[in-house]
């Protein structure tokens, strides 16, 4: 494509979901001011969908739709394919096609990217084509274009995000309404902001996607998405919540990259942070991102995660980035010539601070000899806060530790939970700093 001789930019959308309606009514409805802006002319040439008969909320003239997206690849006057289906399957068969097409590509599609980015990137390099993917990662938040460009002289240690909007809504509900975990997950379905099979998204593999697209582009390396260690946040108590708050914490679901000597920490997992954090009054369906850079220092990424617009917004910036840079040359090859993967270490080899919820005997000597099981693995207690209990027989003791092994941790409270003086399992948080 060559927008010198051609004022139009053909475009071919695969999926009309809540994003696929988001481009199609920003495209219709902005379409002269954008060709205002740059100079082009964009036009929706054909749109894929499972169903053309479905029932819709924006009217399409059924000329546009199809069924089989192989028409969109074969067009030689759709020059940008903005995927949006979803996926692993078919998703990046079609991908490559639209490159082995001569088409440049768009996609939202954290997954894919997350699972098999490496060899979508070497395709997209391989037929000289360009692919956006800021709306794979915090819907409007231009944090990938800041990691790959605005960052790009900065050797970035640490960046941790709050990436799904769907925890951060059941966990700001949990805190501030003082509901549990299922409440609050029926609330946020109620509302939208949970899919009707929340697993994704409450078991933290959605945010371990997007933290694996941002690690790669923050550390500069191909990361292996089995190696990232992931909690949820499905069996969190009201009860461990209402006590960090207590303690000066919020509960938040933690993407976590950070660069150590040894390797990289790659960790999805709720974690205690503490009050005057930034990433601690972030609440309900917003996102943020926060990194540290040895130029930059300290930067906070934040706004709408999902929703319609604010990704279509992140897809539309990415269509208008592309047709800006075609005229530069050949594509930068830097997405495709990441370090090779290396050590990802593993969470034994975790040093944390921790939150730690023992349900212990009423009854002299209980606390000692926890504080002594959890002293002979190196763990030194930081603070103790016991509560008073409706029930009789046992009390919750809540144990603030010093930074230690997650390895030591893990041993201890195998010894401490066999305990018979020990009624439930050990809860255990990390602490955030």
């Amino acid at each position: 494509m060559n927008h010198k001789n051609s004022q139009t930019v053909g475009i071919g959308l695969i999926g009309l979901g809540t994003v696929g309606t988001g481009v199609y009514r920003v495209l219709q409805g902005h379409a002269a001011s954008l060709e205002k802006k740059i100079g082009v002319r964009f036009e929706i040439r054909k749109i894929a969908v499972k169903n053309i008969s479905k029932k819709r909320a924006v009217k399409v003239p059924r000329v546009l739709l199809t069924q089989n997206p192989q028409e969109l690849l074969d067009d030689p006057k759709i020059h940008i394919v903005i995927e949006l289906a979803g996926g692993i399957h078919p998703a990046k068969e079609w991908i490559e096609r639209a490159f082995a097409a001569g088409k440049h590509v768009v996609t939202a599609n954290k997954a894919l990217l997350a699972e098999h980015g490496s060899e979508i990137f070497k395709a997209a390099q391989r037929y000289e084509r360009r692919l956006g993917f800021e709306a794979s990662v915090c819907g409007g938040i231009p944090i990938i274009k800041s990691l790959r460009e605005g960052l790009v002289s900065n050797e970035i240690s640490q960046l941790l995000g709050i990436v799904n909007g769907t925890c951060n809504f059941i966990l700001t509900a949990m805190s501030e309404k003082s509901i549990d975990f299922l409440e609050s997950l029926a609330k946020a379905q109620k509302l939208g902001y949970a899919e009707k099979n929340p697993a994704f998204d409450v078991r933290g593999i959605d945010s371990a996607h997007k933290l694996a697209i941002l690690a790669r582009l923050a550390f500069r390396q191909e990361i292996s998405f089995e190696s990232i260690a992931v909690e949820g946040i499905e069996s969190l108590s009201i009860t461990d919540i209402e006590y960090a708050k207590e303690l000066g914490y919020a509960v938040k679901l933690l993407a976590i990259g950070k660069k150590q000597k040894e390797g990289i920490e790659l960790r999805v997992h709720p974690a205690l942070l503490p009050l005057d954090h930034p990433l601690s009054n972030v609440k309900g369906v917003y996102n943020a991102v926060f990194v540290h850079g040895d130029q930059a220092d300290d930067l906070l990424f934040y706004g709408r995660g999902a929703g319609m617009f604010p990704t279509a917004s992140a897809v539309l910036s990415d269509v208008v980035d592309i047709v800006k840079k075609i005229e530069a040359g050949p594509v930068d090859s830097a997405l495709s010539a990441m370090l090779p993967a290396g050590c990802i270490l593993p969470i034994t080899d975790l040093r944390s601070r921790y939150y730690l919820r023992f349900q212990a005997a009423d009854k002299p000597g209980v606390l000692g000899r926890i504080a002594q099981t959890l002293g002979k693995h190196h763990i030194s207690i930081l603070s103790v806060h016991q509560k008073e209990s409706e029930n009789a027989k046992s009390v919750p003791v809540v144990i603030l530790t010093y930074e230690a092994s997650e390895k030591d941790l893990r041993n201890a409270l195998r010894t401490i939970d066999a305990q018979k003086d020990i009624s439930e399992k050990t809860v255990v948080l990390r602490v955030q700093r």
